[in-house]
């Protein structure tokens, strides 16, 4: 199993980036994808998830109307489009598959990426 996420990088406030997340080794499109974040010395935070089949989506109230989750099940890659982006959106940003949804699955996956950096800075 292996979840690579890519696409992070150092951007202005106010600036996007899109995250992609491919997976493999695993039956994709029956897993919840999950996008959460942890700063240094802050909490673990969900930042989006998406059902297995695209059609429910949840997201953090921090990111709401500014970041959109996706995926493809045909190519098992799962993304996060952020816009409008902060400095307190500066964190490690993790894609994780859950088998089963609660709001509690970001603290515990049952597969997760090595994270990918975010940095929101002038």
């Amino acid at each position: 199993v292996q979840l690579v996420e890519s696409g992070g990088g150092l951007v202005q406030p106010g600036g996007s980036l899109r995250l992609s997340c491919a997976a493999s080794g695993f039956t994709f499109r029956n897993y919840v994808m999950i996008w959460f974040r942890q700063a240094p010395g802050k909490e673990r935070e969900l930042v989006a998830s998406i059902s297995g089949t695209g059609g429910t989506t949840n997201y953090a109230g921090s990111v709401k109307g500014r970041f959109t989750i996706s995926r493809d099940n045909a190519k098992n890659t799962a993304s996060l489009q952020m816009t409008s982006l902060k400095p307190e959106d500066t964190a490690v940003y993790y894609c994780g598959a859950a088998s089963i949804w609660t709001t509690r699955s970001y603290l515990n996956p049952d597969y997760w990426g090595q994270g990918t950096q975010v940095t929101v800075s002038s």
